[in-house]
Protein backbone atom coordinates (compact mmCIF):
# COMPACT_ATOMS: atom_id res chain seq x y z
CA UNK A 1 0.00 0.00 0.00
CA UNK A 2 2.77 2.75 0.55
CA UNK A 3 4.42 1.63 -2.47
CA UNK A 4 1.40 2.55 -4.12
CA UNK A 5 1.26 5.97 -2.93
CA UNK A 6 5.07 6.45 -3.02
CA UNK A 7 4.45 5.55 -6.83
CA UNK A 8 1.47 7.88 -6.95
CA UNK A 9 2.74 10.71 -5.35
CA UNK A 10 5.74 10.46 -7.98
CA UNK A 11 3.27 10.49 -10.94
CA UNK A 12 1.86 13.32 -9.61
CA UNK A 13 4.77 15.25 -9.05
CA UNK A 14 6.10 14.49 -11.95
CA UNK A 15 3.17 15.49 -13.98
CA UNK A 16 2.67 18.66 -12.16
CA UNK A 17 6.72 19.70 -12.08
CA UNK A 18 5.57 23.27 -13.24
CA UNK A 19 3.93 23.79 -10.12
CA UNK A 20 6.51 21.78 -7.86
CA UNK A 21 6.88 24.55 -5.91
CA UNK A 22 3.24 24.15 -4.73
CA UNK A 23 3.92 20.85 -3.56
CA UNK A 24 5.91 20.82 -0.46
CA UNK A 25 8.30 17.84 -1.10
CA UNK A 26 12.02 17.06 -0.39
CA UNK A 27 13.84 14.11 -1.33
CA UNK A 28 17.03 11.53 0.78
CA UNK A 29 18.88 9.41 -0.63
CA UNK A 30 20.46 7.24 1.94
CA UNK A 31 23.01 5.17 0.09
CA UNK A 32 25.25 2.67 1.00
CA UNK A 33 28.82 3.04 -0.52
CA UNK A 34 30.26 -0.32 0.24
CA UNK A 35 33.92 1.34 -1.88
CA UNK A 36 34.51 3.78 1.01
CA UNK A 37 32.60 1.92 3.94
CA UNK A 38 29.76 4.42 4.50
CA UNK A 39 26.51 5.47 4.15
CA UNK A 40 25.87 8.54 2.55
CA UNK A 41 23.18 10.78 3.29
CA UNK A 42 22.04 13.25 0.84
CA UNK A 43 18.68 15.45 1.13
CA UNK A 44 17.18 17.71 -2.07
CA UNK A 45 14.95 20.47 -0.70
CA UNK A 46 13.90 22.89 -3.77
CA UNK A 47 15.46 26.02 -3.39
CA UNK A 48 12.10 27.97 -3.14
CA UNK A 49 10.53 26.10 -0.03
CA UNK A 50 13.80 26.43 1.67
CA UNK A 51 13.63 30.42 0.84
CA UNK A 52 10.43 30.26 2.50
CA UNK A 53 11.17 28.54 5.30
CA UNK A 54 14.44 30.38 6.44
CA UNK A 55 11.95 33.05 7.00
CA UNK A 56 9.97 31.38 8.99
CA UNK A 57 12.39 29.34 10.88
CA UNK A 58 15.16 32.40 11.74
CA UNK A 59 13.90 35.58 10.77
CA UNK A 60 12.38 37.33 8.09
CA UNK A 61 15.13 39.19 6.73
CA UNK A 62 17.29 35.52 6.24
CA UNK A 63 18.65 34.92 2.45
CA UNK A 64 19.28 31.56 1.71
CA UNK A 65 20.87 32.95 -1.56
CA UNK A 66 23.74 35.13 -0.55
CA UNK A 67 23.74 34.42 3.00
CA UNK A 68 26.65 31.42 3.70
CA UNK A 69 25.57 31.56 8.07
CA UNK A 70 21.82 31.31 6.49
CA UNK A 71 23.17 28.33 4.22
CA UNK A 72 24.70 26.68 7.27
CA UNK A 73 21.63 27.25 9.51
CA UNK A 74 19.54 25.35 7.39
CA UNK A 75 21.67 23.06 6.96
CA UNK A 76 21.90 22.35 10.76
CA UNK A 77 18.14 22.50 10.74
CA UNK A 78 18.11 19.31 8.48
CA UNK A 79 20.30 17.49 10.16
CA UNK A 80 18.32 18.01 13.53
CA UNK A 81 15.08 16.31 11.91
CA UNK A 82 16.60 13.69 10.32
CA UNK A 83 17.80 10.65 12.52
CA UNK A 84 19.10 7.04 11.54
CA UNK A 85 18.82 4.31 13.99
CA UNK A 86 20.00 0.46 13.43
CA UNK A 87 17.93 -2.58 14.44
CA UNK A 88 19.78 -2.48 17.96
CA UNK A 89 18.25 1.42 18.54
CA UNK A 90 21.77 2.88 18.24
CA UNK A 91 21.39 6.03 16.73
CA UNK A 92 23.81 6.52 13.77
CA UNK A 93 26.17 9.47 14.49
CA UNK A 94 25.96 11.43 11.33
CA UNK A 95 28.63 14.01 10.43
CA UNK A 96 28.06 16.67 8.23
CA UNK A 97 29.70 16.42 5.07
CA UNK A 98 28.70 19.74 3.04
CA UNK A 99 26.07 21.60 1.60
CA UNK A 100 25.59 23.35 -1.86
CA UNK A 101 23.47 25.32 -3.89
CA UNK A 102 22.57 23.56 -7.65
CA UNK A 103 19.88 25.64 -9.72
CA UNK A 104 16.74 25.06 -8.21
CA UNK A 105 18.27 22.91 -5.45
CA UNK A 106 19.99 23.32 -1.89
CA UNK A 107 21.90 20.29 -0.98
CA UNK A 108 22.89 18.73 2.11
CA UNK A 109 25.43 15.88 2.96
CA UNK A 110 25.94 14.01 5.51
CA UNK A 111 27.92 10.71 6.28
CA UNK A 112 28.69 7.97 8.77
CA UNK A 113 30.41 4.62 8.64
CA UNK A 114 28.61 1.54 7.37
CA UNK A 115 27.13 0.04 11.12
CA UNK A 116 28.35 -4.35 11.34
CA UNK A 117 25.72 -6.75 10.15
CA UNK A 118 22.68 -4.21 10.01
CA UNK A 119 19.74 -5.69 8.98
CA UNK A 120 17.47 -3.11 9.38
CA UNK A 121 16.84 0.97 9.41
CA UNK A 122 14.64 2.99 11.09
CA UNK A 123 14.64 6.23 9.98
CA UNK A 124 13.19 9.88 11.08
CA UNK A 125 12.50 12.58 8.49
CA UNK A 126 10.87 15.55 9.97
CA UNK A 127 11.98 18.74 7.76
CA UNK A 128 9.81 21.49 7.18
CA UNK A 129 6.97 19.49 8.44
CA UNK A 130 6.14 22.01 11.19
CA UNK A 131 6.00 24.71 8.96
CA UNK A 132 4.00 22.91 6.05
CA UNK A 133 1.40 19.98 7.29
CA UNK A 134 1.32 19.06 3.55
CA UNK A 135 5.16 18.83 3.60
CA UNK A 136 6.24 15.18 2.58
CA UNK A 137 9.63 13.52 2.68
CA UNK A 138 10.56 10.81 0.48
CA UNK A 139 13.50 9.06 1.86
CA UNK A 140 15.82 6.25 -0.81
CA UNK A 141 17.44 3.75 0.35
CA UNK A 142 19.74 2.51 -1.81
CA UNK A 143 23.02 -0.22 -1.60
CA UNK A 144 22.05 -2.54 0.43
CA UNK A 145 19.83 -4.95 -1.61
CA UNK A 146 16.67 -3.63 -3.77
CA UNK A 147 16.09 0.26 -3.73
CA UNK A 148 13.39 0.94 -1.28
CA UNK A 149 11.50 4.06 -0.34
CA UNK A 150 9.79 5.49 2.86
CA UNK A 151 7.53 8.95 2.74
CA UNK A 152 7.35 10.52 5.73
CA UNK A 153 3.69 13.21 5.80
CA UNK A 154 3.60 15.11 8.96
CA UNK A 155 2.07 11.91 11.21
CA UNK A 156 5.44 10.29 10.67
CA UNK A 157 7.72 9.81 13.28
CA UNK A 158 9.53 6.64 12.58
CA UNK A 159 9.77 4.62 9.42
CA UNK A 160 10.94 1.10 9.23
CA UNK A 161 12.91 -0.71 6.55
CA UNK A 162 14.54 -4.27 5.75
CA UNK A 163 17.83 -4.71 4.73
CA UNK A 164 17.57 -8.17 4.51
CA UNK A 165 17.57 -9.64 0.69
Amino acid sequence: MRLKLIIAVFIGLTCHSVFAHQQKMATTTVSFNHRVANIEVMHKFYLHDAEHAVKELFAPSADILNSKATQNSFAEYVQAQFAIETDDSKKLPLKFVGLELDGKYIWVYQETAIPNQVTELSISNGALQELWPSQLNLVNIEGKGKLQSLLFNDSDQWLNVSLLE
